[in-house]
């Protein structure tokens, strides 16, 4: 395998198609908007410099990794030649049923469609493809040129070659691949988000503010950083997409999330890519905000 397309060219999708580029393959990049194509190719050469200034790579590296990528706005063309396409779209079902679609109507017969969902039905995106052995779930972490894991989802119907190829793949690109089972939210974001969300609830209820929810989990739980730093790292779109998806999954109401949080989203507060979550990003560093609206 030495062709890959991805699909979306956001946080997710341009660290995807980073470590695939940075290891060898020959990577198609893939967006609607050719702005968001010309700023994840500069968020990769920012990161790659980066990795340069650490030591961690050589010029030779960095050039090789930037020849490896072209770009595209248009999906049949940039997956014409593919061996594995990797969707990291928006986590809502209907955009990512209509992308897979499209995928298998155009891709290779034998290539591989994968899916970056953190919590969507493997099952479920496979069936609106005419190729369900061939559809898997490979879960990365952000940021993903430095976290090792991949979860690595088979779904109903995917054939037990995909998924030797897919872990053995994951391993050529340095990470560290965990087979999991179809369920909502997988492992990481099963376990994850209900945390996330007790903590905003906590917040929400006035038990304690923003840092000092924090505070306790970093020091007390040995957290590398605090639950509401990591949901403005996350999106607080997208937590509130995977605990809807877990409460209708599963169909109990702890998923339900907090009043807060949906009312934060709506407002347009998402976090870090919005400038303002839990803390202030829009200088680039974090400011605590003390706002009375965050208590019930």
């Amino acid at each position: 395998m030495q062709n890959i397309s991805v699909i979306g060219a956001g946080t997710m999708g341009n660290g995807i198609a980073h470590v695939f580029a940075q290891n060898g393959y020959k990577v198609n990049l893939i967006d609607v908007s050719s702005e968001a194509l010309e700023k994840a190719i500069s968020t990769i050469t920012k990161n790659l410099d980066r990795m340069l200034t650490k030591e961690k790579i050589t010029e030779e590296i960095k050039n090789n990794t930037l020849t490896n990528l072209n770009t595209f706005t248009n999906l049949k063309d940039g997956i014409a030649n593919a061996e594995l396409v990797v969707e990291a779209a928006t986590e809502n079902m209907n955009i990512k049923s209509a992308i897979f679609k499209e995928m298998d109507l155009n891709a290779p017969k034998n290539c591989i469609l994968a899916t970056n969902t953190s919590s969507i039905s493997i099952t479920k995106i496979a069936a609106d493809t005419s190729r369900p052995d061939k559809v898997i779930g490979m879960h990365f972490m952000n940021p993903v040129p430095v976290m090792k894991l991949v979860e690595v989802i088979k779904g109903y119907s995917t054939s037990n070659e995909v998924l030797e190829t897919i872990m053995e793949l994951s391993k050529n690109i340095g990470k560290i691949p965990v087979e999991v089972n179809d369920y909502p939210g997988f492992v990481a974001n099963k376990i994850l988000m209900p945390m996330i969300n007790e903590a905003i609830i906590t917040l929400h209820e006035g038990v304690a503010g923003v840092e000092e929810i924090d505070t306790v989990m970093k020091l007390g739980m040995a957290h590398p950083m605090g639950p509401l730093q990591l949901a403005d790292f996350i999106g607080l779109d997208v937590c509130l997409a995977i605990l809807e998806v877990l409460k209708d999954g599963f169909g109990n109401p702890k998923y339900a999330p907090c009043p807060l949080l949906v009312n934060m989203v709506t407002a347009g507060k998402k976090g870090v890519k919005s400038g303002e979550g839990f803390y202030n990003w829009s200088h680039g560093t974090k400011e605590l905000i003390v706002a009375d609206n965050f208590i019930n």
